[in-house]
Order: C-alpha cells, then structure tokens, then sequence
C-alpha cells in the first residue's frame, strides 16, 4: 500500500486572496514561518502561489544609485526563462498578491502517491504544491519536508509490507529503513525482483541483496573484445 499525499499534507493552510496587499501576503509569511503560500480566489480555487522570492524582487530592482541600471545574472534570467517564477522586473511592481503570484499553480491531489508529488516538485522546481479538490478549491498543501515523513515509517511496518509484497520464506530485516534480505530463492530473476519489489516500497532507504539462487535463468549477453 503506497502512501498518498494524504497521509502526509498540512491541512492548517496558511492562504492569501488574490487582492490582498503586498503587506498582508508579507506579514503572513513572516507570522506562520513559510516560504510560500497559495493565491485564492473569491471561490477558495487556488490561482497561483506568491513565495519570499516574488516579494524580494521588489527590493531586488531598487537603485543603488539614480542610474543604476541593474540587470539580474544569466543564470538567474535563465532560471526564471525556463522555470516556473516568472519575470521578475514585473513582480517587483506588484502590489497584491495577484500580481505577485506565479501562476498557473502546480498542483496535486489528495489521492496522489507522493512518488507523484516528488516528481512534480522536482519536474518544475517548486517546494510545495496546493492540493486541490476535483473543483480546484483548497483542501491542503504538501511540501518537500512533508514528502520526508515517508521515511519515519516503523521499521516493524516496514518489515510486515515487505513480507505481504514479496512471496516465500525469505529472511527481511530492517534497521532504521535499511532493509537486507537473505535466504535462498528458485530463480536468480526472483532475487532480482524481490530487491526491486522492496525499494519500491514507501520508508526504504536501502536494500542490501544477501540472496542466493538454485538456478541462473538470467541471460549473459556475450561480451566482445577487440580494438
């Protein structure tokens, strides 16, 4: 059974309005300590999400001096090209959250495994994700550090999900979310697949392979020599 988001979202959402002022979608960060919150609607439909990084552009395009003349690194125009922040010369003239916000906002759902999550979290480089309901309306929100509770699973939870997945008597212990199996199996395609069985499994940090086969059904491609 594979963890959803679910199991591990905030559903305590610290949210702006769209019309909120620069000042409130500030002070709401400060006052619930986080980097990021989902932009609503009138309707509680998420439409974006402002985070510390779209109000620093606006101190980001202050002069230094009349004439400054400031122009962001390439890598940082590239990163906001490419990514999912958007321009920041035109955040740094919003004023509400609205024209803050990076939108649209990615997403997920409460009934998305976390495998789901984390590859969006990292398919476009966001730290959080809304998680929405089927009208897109706000029921929670689910960041990287939520994504790590996976990994606090009991080790005796661990062990008993193994031995549900994986057929036979094979030997499974598990220290601190390293699991090493031993014993014997049929095939060494078995052995094969019983490790990848157990690093598929939610709480996995390792697999160590002591596995023995009786039969070698596994195919040696020849390897051929020469200059």
């Amino acid at each position: 059974m594979r963890a959803t988001v679910q199991d591990v979202m905030t559903t305590d959402v610290a949210a702006v309005n769209q019309n909120d002022s620069f000042h409130t979608v500030a002070d709401l960060l400060i006052s619930r300590g986080v980097s990021g919150v989902p932009v609503l609607d009138d309707d509680n439909r998420v439409k974006g999400v402002v985070s510390e990084a779209d109000l620093l552009a606006k101190e980001e395009f202050k002069e230094r001096y009349y004439g400054d003349g400031y122009m962001p690194p390439l890598r940082a125009r590239i990163r906001r090209t490419v990514g999912s922040e958007g321009s920041g010369f035109h955040k740094a003239l919003g004023e509400s959250a609205g024209a803050l916000m990076t939108s649209p906002a990615h997403t997920t759902t409460a009934d998305a495994s976390v495998v789901l999550a984390a590859r969006l979290m990292d398919k476009y480089g966001v730290k959080r994700l809304p998680v929405v309901d089927d009208s897109g309306r706000l029921v929670g929100i689910v960041s990287r550090r939520d994504l790590i509770k996976v990994f606090l699973r009991r080790d005796s939870d661990i062990e008993r999900q193994i031995h549900e997945v994986i057929p036979g008597e094979l030997g499974v212990s598990v220290s601190e979310g390293v699991v090493t199996l031993s014993g014997t199996v049929d095939q060494h395609s078995h052995a094969i697949k019983a490790v990848r069985l157990a690093e598929n499994i939610d709480g996995v940090v390792a697999v160590h392979d002591d596995l023995n086969w009786k039969n070698d059904d596994i195919v040696q491609l020849p390897v051929w020599g020469g200059a």
